[in-house]
Order: C-alpha cells, then structure tokens, then sequence
C-alpha cells in the first residue's frame, strides 16, 4: 500500500529546535516504505523555513514535497514571502503553529485568504484551541484547514478529540491530521462520522524513539490496525492529501 507522509519536519517545535536533513529524512521514509513526505521547518523565520525546505527538495524533488512556514514578523511583513513560495518556488502547502502566532483573525487572515486564491491547504496546530480552529473554518470557507494530531498533541481528553471531529463534520473545509494521535477509538469514531476522505496520515517525524524508523513504522501500524477497508486505509494513507496537493 501507498504511503505519503503529510507531517513532518526539517526543524521541530521541541526544546532543542532539533533539525533532521534531507537524507535523514529520506533514509527514514525507505526503512518505514513511506513513498513521499512534506516538510516544513519550524521555529524558525518564514524566509529560512522557505530556505530549509528548497534545499530538501532540490536534493530529494520526486520524495519530498515543501510547505511554506507562516510566521509574522516584526520587522517586514511576511505575505510577500509566502505568496513568493507558492507561485515561483512549488510550495503546496502551508504550516501554522499556534505556540509562535496567534490564530486571531487580524492576524491569521490574510494566510488564509492567500491560501484560498492559491488553492493550497493550510497545516495549522492549535494547540487544543477548538474555538479558533472553529472560527477559522467559518470565516474562511474557501481554505483547507488541516487540524494538526486530531486538535491536540497526544491528546487524552476523549471529549476535546471529539469537539474537533465535530468541527470537521460541520464544517467541510476541515480535514484532521492524525499525527501525533494516541487515542485511536477516536480515529475509528473519526471514521464512522466523517468518513475516511477527511483523515490524513502523518507521523510529525522525525523523532528518536528508539529511532526514527521505528517511529515512523508505530504511526503506519496504528492505522493499520483499526478496522478499516483497504481503500478506506488507502484514502488516509496517501489519496486524501496527494487530493488537496492536486498531486494525485
């Protein structure tokens, strides 16, 4: 079976600002039989996030797809950048992290109106914060909002996961990333009530643990397991986001 990975990063969100390279990324996806991945870096200005990702994808263009980081800055605006990234360089997507940028409207809106005109999803992390994704959905209906881990990051609270489903059912334009998620009886209920053309495969890799190989293959296995059709397995494996990239 297919396997294209939605989540994964050149430099992460964590305490060290870990950074994987290209190669190591790639080496990992051959050990786990993952087929293409997009990447993104975090932490980091939206001009060196663009950098990171053209130098990953000049070294790997039929393995690695690049998503355009969106953080504001002081000292310029950054939508030129970003718009830059999606119209001359491939960029197919965008990253939002709510842990560096508010999701406010004021702010947030302007990606999101640019992502709609250019017809590219928007990959955003909210941190738990249903009301803002929910808000985002509805003031924005023309842009792909993919709600990064099911809505919260190794996510316990059953009810929280089940508050973002029910976002994705009420509004269309939501997609749920299933990164990061532990609680898989809400992937099997994501499933039952959405349907499996609205969940998206990713393993917010690299990470060591043990290695990067062995995560990857933990995040395969977990949908693996649920009891799904081939082809509703597939649908989350690779259609569904090889779809919005208009890769497929």
């Amino acid at each position: 079976m297919r396997i294209w990975d939605s989540h994964v990063h050149l430099k992460h969100g964590d305490a060290d600002r870990t950074e994987y390279s290209a190669a190591q990324i790639v080496s990992t996806m051959d050990a786990a039989g993952i087929e293409r991945s997009v990447v993104f870096a975090m932490s980091t200005t939206t001009e060196r996030s663009v950098e990171m990702a053209l130098e990953a994808v000049r070294e790997f263009p039929d393995r690695l797809i690049p998503y355009v980081y969106a953080l504001p800055q002081y000292g310029h605006a950054v939508l030129d950048e970003i718009a830059r990234a999606l119209t001359e360089q491939g960029f197919r997507g965008i990253k939002i992290h709510a842990g560096e940028c508010t999701l406010a409207e004021y702010v947030v809106g302007p990606v999101f109106e640019l992502a709609a005109r250019r017809g590219v999803p928007c990959l955003i992390d909210c941190l738990g914060n249903v009301r803002a994704a929910e808000r985002l959905a509805r003031a924005f209906p023309g842009t792909i909002q993919i709600v990064a881990h099911m809505g919260c990051y190794l996510g316990t609270d059953a009810r929280l996961l089940e508050g973002f489903i029910a976002l994705a059912q009420a509004h269309d334009n939501v997609y749920l990333d299933l990164s990061g998620v532990v609680l898989l009886e809400q992937v099997q209920q994501a499933v039952g009530r959405l349907g499996a053309g609205r969940l998206i495969f990713g393993t917010d890799g690299p990470q060591q643990a043990p290695d990067t190989a062995s995560f990857a293959r933990l995040a395969i296995r977990k949908i693996d397991v649920l009891d799904l059709a081939d082809d509703q397995k597939e649908d989350i494996f690779w259609r569904n986001i090889a779809g919005l990239l208009r890769l497929a």
